[in-house]
Formats: C-alpha cells, sequence, structure tokens
C-alpha cells in the first residue's frame, strides 16, 4: 500500500505526458517533493523514473504508427551533446530564473495554438532538407540542453519544434516527441544522472510500472482520438505546466 501512491503518479504523470507529447513533470516532479524528496534527489529520481513512459509509448506506437526516421535519427543525435551537459549541469545551477522564462514561455506555447484553431490539425511539411533542416537541428539541439537541465517542461518544446518548425500535425508530432525524448533521451538522462548523484531506488518499481502502464494507455488514447483531441491536451497540458513552473520559480526568488 505504500507503493500505491507512486503507481498513481508514475501512470497519470506518463498517461497525461503520452496524449500531449510532454509534461510527465508536471504530475510526477512535484508529486516526489510532496512526498518527502527533497529538490535534488527529486530531480535524479524522477529523471530515472520517467524512461518508464518512453517504453510503454514506444510498445504502442511502434507497432501503430508510420514514423520519418531519418528526420526523427538526426533531431535525437543532435539533442544528446546538449542534453548530457544539461543533465550535468542541473544538479548544480539555480532554477529560479529558468523556471520563470519557461513558464511564460509554455503559456505563450499554448495561447499560440489556442488563437490558431487549425494549428497542427493538417500536416504541412516543410524544412525537411537543406538549410531549413539544419536551423531545425539547431533548435533541436537547445531543446536537448533544455529537456537535461530542467525536470518539466521541455519535452513540450520538442512537440512545438515538430509542429511549427517541420510542419507536423499534432499526432506525428506527439509520436515523434514520445520515441525521441521519452524513450531514447530520458533513457540516456537517466543513466547520466544515475552516475552522478544518489536514487531514491526503492522508489523507482512502483514509478516505472505505473510509467509503463500511463504511457501505452495515453498513447493509445491519442492515436485513437486524432488530432484535435490531441491539440486540445497539449494546450491544457502546457498551460498548466506554465503557470506551475512560474509560481515555482517566483516562489524559489522569494
Amino acid at each position: 500500500m505504500d507503493q500505491l501512491p507512486l503507481l498513481l503518479t508514475g501512470f497519470v504523470a506518463s498517461f497525461f505526458s503520452a496524449l500531449a507529447g510532454g509534461g510527465a513533470g508536471l504530475v510526477q516532479f512535484p508529486a516526489l517533493i510532496a512526498l518527502g524528496l527533497p529538490f535534488t534527489l527529486a530531480i535524479v529520481t524522477h529523471k530515472v523514473a520517467v524512461v518508464a513512459l518512453g517504453v510503454g509509448s514506444a510498445g504502442k506506437l511502434l507497432r501503430s504508427f508510420k514514423f520519418d526516421w531519418p528526420l526523427i535519427g538526426l533531431m535525437l543525435a543532435v539533442g544528446v551533446p546538449g542534453l548530457i551537459i544539461g543533465n550535468l549541469s542541473a544538479l548544480v545551477i539555480p532554477a529560479a530564473p529558468g523556471k520563470v522564462l519557461f513558464g511564460v514561455t509554455n503559456i505563450a506555447m499554448a495561447l499560440y495554438s489556442i488563437l490558431k484553431p487549425d494549428f497542427g490539425v493538417i500536416a504541412a511539411p516543410r524544412n525537411r532538407e537543406g538549410r531549413g533542416l539544419w536551423i531545425g537541428a539547431g533548435l533541436m539541439s537547445v531543446v536537448g540542453f533544455l529537456c537535461g537541465v530542467f525536470p518539466s517542461g521541455p519535452g513540450l518544446f520538442a512537440t512545438l519544434v515538430f509542429l511549427r518548425w517541420f510542419g507536423f500535425d499534432y499526432q506525428a508530432a506527439v509520436a515523434s516527441t514520445m520515441l525521441m525524448v521519452a524513450l531514447v533521451w530520458n533513457s540516456i538522462a537517466g543513466v547520466t544522472v544515475a552516475l552522478a548523484a544518489p536514487v531514491r531506488w526503492d522508489w523507482i518499481p512502483a514509478l516505472a510500472v505505473g510509467g509503463v502502464l500511463g504511457g501505452y494507455f495515453g498513447s493509445s488514447l491519442a492515436l485513437l482520438k486524432g488530432n484535435r483531441f490531441i491539440k486540445r491536451a497539449f494546450e491544457s497540458v502546457t498551460l498548466l505546466m506554465g503557470a506551475w513552473l512560474l509560481l515555482q520559480g517566483v516562489e524559489t526568488w522569494q
């Protein structure tokens, strides 16, 4: 019974993240702090446990979705160096300014999507070669660093790059983020921080089981409901994430 809150935390965090293309930390990271973990230990434990989100999502998506493998492979590779640097930096840098900046940016992303009713509903492929492709790679390398530094939020930026720069629809953008960020980047991040700092290992199994189940069912629902449903989920999670980060940043500064 002591493990039940951890299992539910992992499930809810991964379910909504798989549905919206990021934001697992909105639920899991503050929940770990509320359950008694110190800030740095919560960061490391969250980064290890959230690997389960990618495992659960990939289990569904790899069987049900057609990916643009060359593009995803390039975006994945260019983000790894920044991801590793960001993970190590997260253990030592102050978080308040970044939380405020990310909070405002997340809210702006949600409002942008809300004010453009057809944004991400229909795919409009662009910037898949030449200069546009390499600018997109540069953007994704920055997202990799941000995913390393912050325990919650930046995965949504990967979804936004796929949407806004490469012209994916919401279903393709979320699926690509789940594979690239939730599975591969999160696995690399989990290993990096586990080698550099202590982890609350006795909490990981319950968080992982919940994460795998949440990732699988969240991805299943996203594939079933289509782009407009995912668009609303993205907007809701991004608004909540932005508000939470903004409040956390202001409280940390004070």
